[in-house]
């Protein structure tokens, strides 16, 4: 079937796409549903292949805007939709020419004849922070799809190509998009009461299992750079509790980096004088450094850091813990990462190189190990060491972490947490970089095992209901 066919063919259905659409009415409520966890509400989506403009609205852009092929299909969502903006346009030659923060294809690449040259259109309207989101059918279920249709449960579609999600992920990749998150959904796109929940929220997360669902999904960004490196600023965020001792050394360690570096110490109620420490350090290194203290009016780490972020000022926001048993020397290493363009939130990693001998003790090593590989499996991307203080991200990324917090809660004293589901409710790309991590020279660590441990299964167990069972 070639293009014009294929048009004749969409503004042929445009009339009646909404019987189909009602007869699939579970199948498109849960994507839809799936879509808005992805997208935040406000956002600016273009949806190519947007047909009758459904799935565009249920997303609730700030700025909508679909195109189609079919000038039928057009019409059709133009008229339901006066709210949003539609235009007549093709994937393989995109004459729109606006950045979007999030663009959807929802089975359109099964009806181009160049999916690889469809996906160099892109770069027309995506910006270094947009999301490519790529949905389309597992090709195990041609079978049943084929079927569907011939019995007049399904559509008929003019479909040319079934491919694997790794055949997706490529082709993507040949054209500078990196693929973030992929999987399957819906092992059940019918509804059947408990049993579709069970299966397509539970069963289709198991292994042996996923693979065999209807939908693939892949998310997908750009593979660019926001800013030159040399232009990128830095805050160095320092929360402080009882760390006297280790101020001074915070301050003359601490390297510049990239356009300029400022230093943020957060101080928490200390009993030995840290504050004091902080302002004197701050009057004799002023001078030359760009120091700001700040006093902490809330309780714990993670509310110290949210303080910390607020207050800066420069791109790219780093904590560094002030026991320094991450080294400060270390942070050029995650500023280089980030400022790259080749990831987008950079955590540490102390379980690669060997600790010094006090470092970390036996079960704080066994715990990060376990949440290691629970969290792997909860954000979908490679998490080592979650629990390493010094974490690295864009300030614009932070900023919408902050607003889309309600969504998890406010139950994680360190800030690890909030941090690491924020970055995966975005879709922010993680990579780690490992440190050697080191005894602590002065002080106490001010973590308790079992209290904080109880707190980390919650957290996993909120993990499993926010994030993976959606």
């Amino acid at each position: 079937m070639d293009k014009q066919e294929r048009i004749r063919h969409f503004n042929s259905i445009a009339p009646i796409r909404q019987i189909w659409r009602r007869k699939g009415a579970y199948y498109h409520r849960e994507l839809e549903k799936y879509l808005r966890y992805v997208i935040p509400e406000g956002s600016s989506v273009l949806e190519i292949g947007c047909g009758t403009g459904e799935l565009l609205d249920a997303v609730r852009p700030g700025r909508g805007v679909g195109v189609d092929i079919s000038p039928g299909m057009i019409k059709h969502a133009r008229k339901k939709f006066p709210h949003l903006e539609f235009h007549v346009d093709d994937l393989e030659n995109l004459k729109i020419r606006e950045k979007f923060d999030y663009v959807i294809l929802s089975e359109t690449i099964g009806h181009v004849d160049d999916i690889q040259a469809a996906f160099q259109q892109l770069h027309k309207v995506c910006k270094p922070e947009t999301r490519v989101i790529v949905i389309y059918f597992n090709y195990l279920w041609a079978p049943v799809i084929k079927l569907s249709e011939m019995l007049g449960l399904r559509m008929r579609q003019s479909l040319m190509h079934w491919l694997p999600l790794e055949d997706i992920q490529n082709l993507l990749f040949l054209e500078d998009f990196d693929v973030i998150r992929k999987g399957y959904r819906f092992l059940m796109p019918v509804y059947i009461p408990f049993v579709s929940n069970f299966l397509n929220r539970f069963m289709a997360n198991m292994p042996l299992f996923w693979k065999l669902a209807l939908t693939e999904i892949l998310i997908a960004r750009p593979m660019e750079r926001r800013k030159e490196p040399d232009d990128v600023t830095c805050s160095v965020i320092v929360p402080c509790r009882n760390e006297r001792g280790n101020i001074e050394q915070a301050v003359l360690r601490t390297p510049d980096m990239g356009k300029g570096t400022e230093l943020i110490f957060v101080e928490g109620g200390s009993a030995d004088g840290t504050f004091e420490e902080c302002l004197r350090v701050k009057e004799v290194y002023g001078n030359t450094r760009k120091i700001t203290v700040l006093k902490q009016d809330g309780i714990g780490k993670g509310d110290a850091v949210r303080k910390g972020f607020a207050a800066a000022s420069n791109d790219v926001l780093m904590i560094l813990d002030a026991d320094l048993t991450v080294p400060p020397e270390d942070l050029p290493k995650f500023f280089r990462a980030i400022a790259s363009g080749k990831c987008e939130f950079v955590n540490g990693s102390r379980l690669v190189y060997k600790m010094e001998k006090e470092a970390m003790r036996f079960l704080n090593l066994l715990g990060n190990k376990f949440f290691s590989r629970a969290f792997t499996y909860l954000l979908e991307q490679r998490i080592r060491d979650t629990l390493c203080g010094t974490k690295v991200l864009w300030k614009e990324d932070y900023e919408k972490i902050a607003k889309g917090r309600e969504y998890f809660g406010k139950i994680d004293p360190f800030g690890d947490f909030d941090l690491l589901f924020g970055a995966a409710k975005l879709n922010l790309k993680i990579a780690e970089v490992p440190i050697r991590y080191q005894e602590r020279k002065y002080g106490t660590t001010q973590i308790s095992r079992f209290r904080h441990g109880i707190l980390l299964f919650r957290m996993v167990w909120l993990g499993l209901w926010k994030i993976k069972w959606i």
